[in-house]
């Protein structure tokens, strides 16, 4: 199987990388440009409003409102953000309570529902919206991501969204060139200066702001292109394993469960959703989201702890045929700690996703298959683990040693 395993996953990495430097180099400028504008929307007081009316696209809607309204850059301002999802009723019903003209309204899962996200879309702007997608639908802004493939179409969207949220903030280093607010001269960069070089700019330059954020778009996509790689070459055996170690326990009636806090708890949406709910005619396998019910979520915090919220749902539905997979960026959150401990007294298997140097999870064994993201950047850690639970899905699927 491990021989077989690197023609496997080569070839996933190369589409990823041919792609995400084909759609990065194509809308650079433009994303450098909708920051402003965003920034702009922001300033005058609006929010921003993501849709999602499918599994996947839900996922996405909630990962850019918590990016949004959690910064995880020290000292950048929180902003308002909102993700409208199908439990809630019907997307244009939805909007018509939410939306107000200074929104910016930012759609997932366009073709993939019925045409509802493009419904809203449309009502978005005819309210004076300012309206992002990430295909045809009459937005305002369109990106489409250069690939039919919809794992790829969902990691190149979901840096497009990180980068969004990483840069809108520029401009509000830049007073000046925002419409409706006070001009300052000059000031430098400050903290932000290791991040952001360019924000000592006059404020009366537009052009040469939009170029500096352009070129930071591309090096940002140029260092999520590295991680992934990274990430898919040096745990190439970690995830050709967790695999067949997944596949197994499904074939056994196993189940998996899968969870993590803020961002990560919508990658584990999104992981489940592609277990349950796959495109096409993929196999569908059973999943359980443990950040799906926020009553049980906040029940947990309220009386016992947060650092129970996962270990409690663990006991009351992880058997030993199942398997726990484990998100998190710095690999020793105390609710994942405690999660993955109560997952092996109860015999079950255990995957983790962590970044840095793998923290604890890593550092003390506390997972059996732990695939490392070796970045200090949460954002771009994010992306290079969506990239690794797709390979993990398509190794489930369509095993090397079948190729």
């Amino acid at each position: 199987m491990r021989a077989a395993a690197p023609g496997a996953l080569d070839a996933l990495l190369d589409r990823r990388t041919e792609a995400n430097h084909a759609f990065f180099a194509d809308h650079a400028e433009r994303l450098a440009r909708l920051c402003h504008r965003m920034a702009e929307r922001f300033a005058r007081g609006g929010r921003l409003v993501a849709l999602g009316a499918t599994p996947a696209a839900r996922s996405d809607a909630r990962h850019v409102a918590v990016e949004f309204v959690h910064p995880v850059i020290v000292g950048k301002r929180a902003l308002p953000a909102i993700g409208l999802a199908a439990e809630g009723g019907d997307l244009p019903g939805q909007l018509a309570l939410t939306a107000r003209p200074d929104d910016i309204v930012i759609g997932f899962g366009v073709g993939d529902d019925g045409g509802e996200t493009a419904r809203a879309l449309a009502d978005a702007r005819d309210r004076g919206c300012l309206t992002i997608a990430f295909a045809p639908a009459g937005a305002e802004w369109e990106f489409e991501p250069p690939s039919a493939d919809p794992q790829i179409r969902q990691e190149l969207v979901e840096t497009l969204y990180h980068v969004l949220w990483e840069l809108v903030h520029v401009f509000f280093e830049h007073r000046g060139l925002l419409e409706g607010r006070d001009r300052r001269p000059t000031h430098g960069a400050g903290a932000s200066s290791f991040l952001y070089p360019f924000l000592a700019e006059q404020e009366d330059d537009l052009e040469r702001v939009v170029d500096d954020v352009r070129r930071s778009v591309l090096m940002k996509a140029d260092e999520v292109a590295d991680l992934r790689r990274q990430t898919l070459t040096e745990n190439r055996d970690v995830l050709v394993a967790a695999a067949a170690d997944l596949r197994e326990r499904f074939h056994r009636g196993g189940r998996m469960l899968a969870f993590g806090n803020g961002g990560s708890a919508t990658d584990a949406m999104d992981v489940v959703a592609d277990f349950r709910n796959p495109p096409g005619a993929a196999t569908r396998w059973p999943a359980i989201d443990l950040t799906e019910d926020p009553a049980i979520l906040t029940a947990i915090a309220n009386d016992i702890g947060a650092e129970a919220m996962f270990s409690r749902q663990v006991i009351a539905h992880g058997y030993a045929d199942d398997m726990l997979l484990a998100i998190s960026t710095s690999g020793g959150s105390a609710n994942v700690i405690q999660a993955l401990a109560e997952a092996r007294r109860r015999g079950m298997g255990t995957i983790a996703l962590v970044g840095y140097d793998g923290g604890r999870v890593a550092g003390e064994g506390l997972a059996d298959h732990v695939v490392i993201s070796r970045s200090e950047h949460i954002p771009r850690i994010q992306e290079a683990q969506a990239s690794a639970y797709h390979a993990l899905r398509n190794l489930v699927d369509d095993p090397p040693a079948a190729r």
